[in-house]
């Protein structure tokens, strides 16, 4: 990985902070502490200084989080983290390795920590846990299972270094899908670490070793190791599809016009003959298009009007589903994110209650919607 500079803005930000550090006198570490915050300008311009050297990274930080933990709760809480951290010892930074490697460096310690704090150590999607269903479930969905969850995309768009390292295995759009993300809770933390610092970031095994500790002959053990876990449960795309609006958009029209209608034969025209369909929180997955029109013509019958809302998650269209309640207007049911392959869908997971509408507010969705005409 290329070493980073600070932008000049930044450089001018690090050198005033750290003429700053070194005008104090030495002392008790009291006396340090009362010094440290000798004018209101100072403090000041040290929480000015910082903000100007962390903040452009802050998405990254996140997005690497989310890998890691698989939650995109957990994610932000760990990137405060790694911010409160950064904060109290910036003191101490000499700017030996770049800021974007010594935040790395501090938030994946901090991820670290978190997943040996867990009483389970992976959060999980049913396809890669339990078998294929043909039954709808009754009762309430199980609530002892720590599930994935969805990463909306105005977090990891136009990321200020989108590009990974020559030596990463991955295109960035991959390295954020839910069934990559899924695949590596499976790694114990510090492989899943320096496999996402090698294998997505793109850093050498010697980098990597650097920051997370060790040895570059035991970080390349681990990576293989790492590698061959991975390999059991994910199968790279040979090709990520580009992007295309208009194809997209197409897609998502029929999607919505389809559900919204209630036309269970648009809908599974919509969907490749191996399609899947996932509901966490419930063990129930389904597979192929027969098992998914099964379903479907047995649920929707239950609800009443339903209406969808488009949005984007882990580089990926979806839809946030509202369901009219006729006391209390439209209420948030689910987040359904939608794995395609051109015009068709080859993965549907939907994100449901209770979960799914604690998801919303990260995507800029209300949970409750007072009146919708439709």
């Amino acid at each position: 990985m290329a070493r980073e500079v600070c932008s000049p803005y930044q450089a001018k930000a690090l050198r005033k902070f750290r003429k700053m550090v070194a005008a104090r006198s030495p002392g008790t570490e009291q006396s340090n502490e009362r010094r440290r915050y000798a004018t209101g300008d100072s403090a000041s311009f040290e929480r000015e200084s910082f903000g100007a050297l962390v903040e452009p990274y802050r998405k990254q930080i996140k997005a690497h989080c989310y890998r890691m933990m698989g939650s995109l709760h957990e994610a932000e809480d760990l990137t405060q983290e790694t911010f409160l951290r950064a904060w109290r010892s910036f003191h101490e930074y000499e700017g030996r390795s770049s800021i974007k490697t010594w935040l790395f460096q501090i938030a994946t310690h901090a991820t670290i920590d978190a997943l040996r704090q867990r009483k389970r150590l992976r959060r999980i999607l049913p396809a890669f846990e339990f078998a294929s269903a043909t039954d709808v479930p009754t009762g309430e969905p199980p609530m002892e299972i720590a599930w994935l969850e969805p990463f909306p995309d105005s977090e990891i768009d136009a990321l200020p270094d989108n590009a990974p390292g020559p030596d990463a295995r991955y295109e960035s759009r991959e390295t954020v899908r839910l069934a990559f993300v899924a695949a590596i809770q499976y790694l114990p933390p510090r492989q899943r670490a320096l496999l996402l610092l090698v294998d997505v970031l793109g850093w050498s095994a010697k980098e990597a070793a650097l920051l997370i500790g060790g040895s570059a002959a035991s970080v390349n053990s681990a990576l293989q190791r790492a590698r061959s876990t991975l390999a059991s449960r994910y199968t790279p795309n040979a090709r990520i599809e580009p992007l295309r609006l208009h194809d997209e958009s197409r897609l998502l029209e029929r999607y919505v016009r389809a559900w919204e209608g209630k036309d269970l034969d648009g809908f599974v025209a919509l969907l490749k003959e191996e399609a899947t369909y996932a509901m966490p929180p419930w063990r129930h997955w389904y597979n192929g298009r027969e098992a998914i029109r099964n379903f479907f013509g047995t649920v929707w019958p239950r609800y009443g009007r339903l209406h969808l809302v488009p949005t984007r998650a882990n580089g990926q269209p979806a839809v946030a589903l509202y369901v009219e309640n006729k006391q209390k207007g439209w209420r948030a049911h689910s987040l359904q994110v939608l794995e395609r392959e051109g015009e068709f869908i080859t993965g549907l997971t939907l994100f449901m209650r209770p979960l799914g509408p604690t998801l919303f507010p990260a995507f800029g969705l209300p949970e409750d919607l007072p009146d919708w005409p439709v």
